[in-house]
């Protein structure tokens, strides 16, 4: 079997059929980091110098070595600081969308779209078979947590036009706004601490609420603890 490289993974003459699983992905990962590294007018010599610079070395023929194909390895650190040194995101460098169209997402699989790959990869698409619900509840943690400070943001707004209104019509305007928000901004946190208390009920940690949602926890002495046999 002959193979030809090109920017990403193998031209279409080549039997990609024949390709191992693992091989497609190193080549789709190869192929991105030397399209960024062209874009950006870098030398195999300059990615690994910004590499050393953060703090993981990453030689320059090893480099080399990956996107000519000739590495048989591709480690998950190394893909996590190429992505720092080209300023990308990981996920980009095993999915490049945008650039290329399909993927292999496991073996034995067909290849499909790239976008659809990678809301499977990131847990915005979850699998079927997914038993780890921690994932679901962040995601929707993130959601509320995004409505909730829009709301507050639109209640303070409001709270501030009521204050400098410059006469009575204006004010009950503003007063009635208020009232809708405030309303607003109580049920998006109702919202959001259900979901912070599923994350503790799982036996996770929920993330740290922003300043203007400080109040949105109860206090720690009133969170459920687990009770443990003597």
């Amino acid at each position: 079997m002959t193979q030809r490289r090109s920017d990403h993974g193998y031209e279409k003459d080549t039997e990609a059929d024949d390709l191992e699983w693992e091989d497609h992905v190193m080549a789709t990962v190869a192929g991105e980091v030397r399209r960024r590294r062209k874009e950006l007018r870098w030398s195999a010599q300059d990615l690994a110098d910004r590499c050393e610079e953060i703090g993981y070395p990453i030689r320059r023929n090893v480099i080399a070595n990956m996107e000519s194909g000739r590495r048989a390895v591709l480690p998950l650190v190394e893909v996590m600081v190429l992505a720092k040194a080209l300023r990308m995101s990981p996920i980009s460098l095993i999915y490049p969308v945008g650039y290329v169209a399909q993927v292999r997402q496991l073996p034995y699989e067909d290849p499909q779209p790239t976008w659809d790959a990678l809301q499977w990869f990131t847990g915005n698409s979850p699998a079927e078979d997914a038993t780890d619900r921690m994932l679901d509840h962040f995601l929707a943690h993130d959601l509320e947590l995004r409505s909730a400070l829009a709301a507050v943001e639109s209640e303070d707004y409001e709270r501030w036009k009521v204050k400098t209104a410059p006469n009575r019509i204006q004010r009950e305007a503003a007063e009635r706004a208020l009232a809708r928000y405030a309303d607003q901004a109580a049920n998006a946190k109702h919202e959001l601490r259900r979901h912070r208390d599923a994350i503790r009920e799982a036996g996770g940690t929920p993330p740290q609420l922003p300043s203007p949602l400080a109040d949105g926890d109860p206090p720690p002495d009133t969170y459920p603890t687990e009770e443990h046999d003597l």
